[in-house]
């Protein structure tokens, strides 16, 4: 089931949403956003109505305001409870009313409620936020419009007070009564080299010699079936830069928005590590609730979820270096383990893990991950081996808040590297989880591949940790910076780092300067980053900066509405309703006095329709309390998982026909994905044995391969691993981020076990294969 934006209510006539207008200006790796909605009442009794959207957990909502009837009424920003009491007096005393906030259970759902929406009315609700643009590993920056709300699995106990509780009737795409536009305007110094969106756009137009500015619109006809995304290609994304923005002249000095404010942008070029760690444990937690069983996207041919997920792990744990620990877990309703505990990393232990992934499936029902994170970290700590946790998940989970404080109350001994699958998965939970941890989040949509992005996680993993990690300022005499972003403590290679700091004191003349510093340790050098800066603060209406280093430190302090401790609330409210970002404690509530007609009787309740999308799962049960647990081949619980297709038998037959569609278009994860064939044949220790198996990949028969051992006598082992590497670099070149780990643990392999012939073996494999490859590569 997939929620969409929209007034919603309870009972069975919709409010009509006609439009929803986006207004998108991109300036750098910061994007503004208007968005209005418009409604129209065209039924014969006043309603009330409930607007329910999904919005990135790093947006800073800043303003909300009511258009009714030519009417603009602006919202105030209030705590939570003394807005809700105030929308409940203004509603019974007869005026209109209108209250937004985050949903209790994540950060990434807002509800609005529109309270006496009479007869004929008319209303448009604007909301505006700022955001910081992710920087994607190809150089691009990100902008998602959400689209897709998915259900969160509701656990047994958990309180009913949160929006995604509301039921809401469906329809197909086609009969959606709303549209959607977007315009955006994107901007940099630098220039821009291109933009790509997974949306039809009317044609871009660059403005310039220098493509600075560009300007395009969403095209016609788009109907909510995905996330909007859009990737910006900028000439420049690494150079580094401090920007300076003046506070608010009508706030008391050093207050945060009364204060000048400064955004530091660096990219730090850290150098990779050779050879990488060796150490570690590496614990893999993979979603395998219902909803994985559906498409990675909903484009055509996309692979599904589990078999994307499958073949992850499959790579993951060839890339695993041998000494380490590891251990794999399924969770859903309940969760399996792998092993008990994480075991060493050798050849039977893999090839164990490899038996039981063969027949993981997505088969485990809801999506309770709360209760497997308890038993990870319950665990020993292994003394030399740092834990480090990935996690992948489509993110339909409820206790968002609670999961990512379970997370941060472990911060200290592990590092999560986290994966969100598909249209419409939980920033709050992804992005909330990795930033807690110290770790980096990653999101697999449309054509992407989950594999990729994975090995390059656990490449990240695999390099010595930045220490000592420190921001110098050198400002004139009477300026100080207070910082408002959370100390740095881990910086990934290929990382941008965003840090915000409010400037207190006396600001110099026009002409003055300052200088930023940022110093880091690894393996034992020394490094710097520099950064010279104007001192003169820009004027920007919107306090873009300011707004969005309110965020920051509120994405820091902000625990959730029932899990944040006393003293940060405190500190949360007086930042949120003085910058006037929303957060889970704070409401913007707007009330049109003007309207004083009393309501005869209860206010109408009413529902706007949501689409059925392809491959959209079953509203998920309600499930019975904690998640129990069952060792794959190990030990089980009394209680049985039980699967999703049992519990609703029609889901399994919603799914067949989409199943036999996808796997008869694509690789299933032991198939003939002869890339993947060859990776599962690889041993624990990275080199191959010369097999039946082996020969079917390179397409050649066993006793041909035998006969051009180049050595008499020889280990046909080495033999097979010069020629799998060879295959790799030959025939899967275009994949080598997925596969570039592995095969440096193979090379490593050769000149320890084959050093003396390594040039003989290699000549020889060149010239049996054919192959034009490069002998470099057998270089260490």
């Amino acid at each position: 089931m997939v929620r969409h934006c929209g007034l919603l209510t309870c009972q069975e006539e919709p409010v009509p949403l006609k439009s929803i207008s986006v207004t998108l200006s991109i300036c750098e790796f910061v994007a503004g956003v208007s968005a209005t909605l418009n409604y129209e009442n065209e039924e014969k009794t006043p309603l009330e109505a409930f607007f329910v959207f999904p919005m990135d957990e790093d947006s800073a909502v800043y303003s909300f305001e009511a258009l009714v009837d030519g009417k603009k009424i602006m919202a105030e920003l209030q705590d939570k409870m003394k807005a809700h009491g105030n929308y409940e007096n203004a509603i019974s005393q007869g005026h209109q009313a209108f209250l937004l906030e985050e949903d209790k259970c994540s950060r990434d759902v807002f509800c609005c409620n529109v309270g006496n929406l009479h007869p004929g009315s008319k209303v448009a609700l604007t909301l505006k936020y700022v955001q910081e643009l992710p920087l994607e590993a190809d150089g691009a920056l990100r902008y998602v419009l959400p689209a897709i709300l998915n259900p969160r699995y509701q656990l047994s106990g958990w309180p009913e007070d949160s929006c995604l509780n509301m039921k809401t009737p469906v329809v197909p795409l086609e009969d959606l009564p709303y549209t959607l536009s977007l315009v955006a305007t994107i901007s940099s110094q630098n220039g821009i080299q291109k933009i790509q969106c997974n949306c039809p756009l009317s044609p871009i137009e660059y403005v310039g010699d220098d493509r600075t500015s560009a300007q395009t619109s969403l095209a016609d006809g788009h109907k909510f079936d995905r996330d909007v995304e859009l990737l910006i290609y900028y000439s420049e994304v690494h150079t580094p830069s401090v920007a300076v923005e003046m506070g608010k002249p009508t706030m008391e000095p050093d207050c945060l928005m009364g204060d000048p404010c400064a955004m530091v942008s660096f990219y730090p070029n850290i150098p990779e590590a050779q050879p990488p760690i060796t150490c570690g444990e590496f614990v893999f937690l993979m979603d395998r609730s219902g909803s994985m069983r559906g498409p990675v996207s909903k484009q055509d041919k996309s692979q599904l979820r589990i078999e994307a997920a499958k073949e992850t792990l499959i790579l993951l744990l060839k890339s695993l270096p041998v000494g380490c620990y590891f251990n794999v877990y399924g969770f859903g309703s309940c969760y399996e383990a792998f092993f008990k505990r994480s075991v060493k990393y050798s050849q039977r232990t893999m090839e164990e893990a490899l038996r039981k992934l063969k027949v993981m499936n997505a088969d485990l029902g809801g999506t309770e991950i709360l209760t497997p994170l308890k038993n990870i970290y319950s665990g020993p700590s292994i003394p030399g081996h740092p834990l480090q946790l990935f996690v992948f998940t489509d993110g339909e989970v409820t206790d968002t808040f609670s999961v990512i404080k379970e997370v941060k109350n472990n911060s200290l001994r592990h590092r999560c590297f986290s994966f969100g699958i598909g249209e419409g998965a939980s920033t709050s939970l992804i992005k909330g989880i990795a930033r807690v941890s110290g770790g980096a989040s990653e999101f697999i949509t449309g054509k992407e591949r989950m594999q990729s992005k994975a090995l390059r996680a656990l490449k990240h993993s695999l390099q010595p940790v930045v220490e000592d990690v420190g921001l110098n300022w050198d400002l004139p005499p009477g300026l100080s910076a207070k910082m408002l972003s959370p100390e740095q403590t881990v910086i990934f290679r290929g990382q941008r780092l965003i840090i915000y700091a409010q400037l207190t004191g006396m600001m110099p003349p026009t002409e003055a300067t300052g200088e930023v510093c940022l110093k880091y340790t690894l393996q034992g050098k020394s490094f710097e980053n520099k950064v010279t800066f104007s001192l003169q603060p820009k004027s920007d209406a919107n306090l873009t900066i300011h707004r969005l280093a309110a965020k920051s430190f509120l994405q820091t302090k902000d625990m959730g509405f029932r899990e944040t401790p006393a003293n940060d609330k405190k500190d949360v409210l007086k930042v949120s309703i003085e910058c006037g970002v929303i957060s889970s404690h704070t409401a913007f509530i707007a009330i049109n006095k003007d309207l004083n007609k009393p309501v005869q009787g209860p206010l109408v309740r009413r529902d706007i329709p949501r689409p059925i999308l392809l491959g959209a799962s079953a509203m998920m049960p309600r499930g019975g309390g904690l998640g129990t647990h069952r060792a794959l081949g190990g030990y089980r619980s009394k209680r049985k998982c039980t699967s999703l297709t049992q519990t609703f038998p029609e889901m399994a037959r919603a799914h067949s026909s989409t199943n036999t569609t996808n796997l008869e278009t694509h690789h299933t994860v032991f198939g003939d994905n002869h890339l993947v064939q060859l990776v599962s044949l690889q041993k624990a220790d990275g080199s191959w044995d010369l097999t039946e198996g082996l020969a079917m990949v390179l397409g050649m028969s066993l006793e041909d391969i035998l006969t051009a051992l180049p050595i008499q006598n020889g280990d046909s082992s080495g033999w097979a691993t010069v020629l799998a590497v060879l295959w790799l670099h030959t025939n899967g070149k275009d994949m080598k981020c997925e596969w570039e780990l592995l095969e440096r643990k193979a090379v490593a392999w050769i000149h320890i076990h084959a050093g003396s012939v390594v040039n003989v073996l290699m000549r020889a494999a060149i010239a049996f294969l054919k192959s034009s490859v490069d002998p470099a590569i057998f270089i260490l």
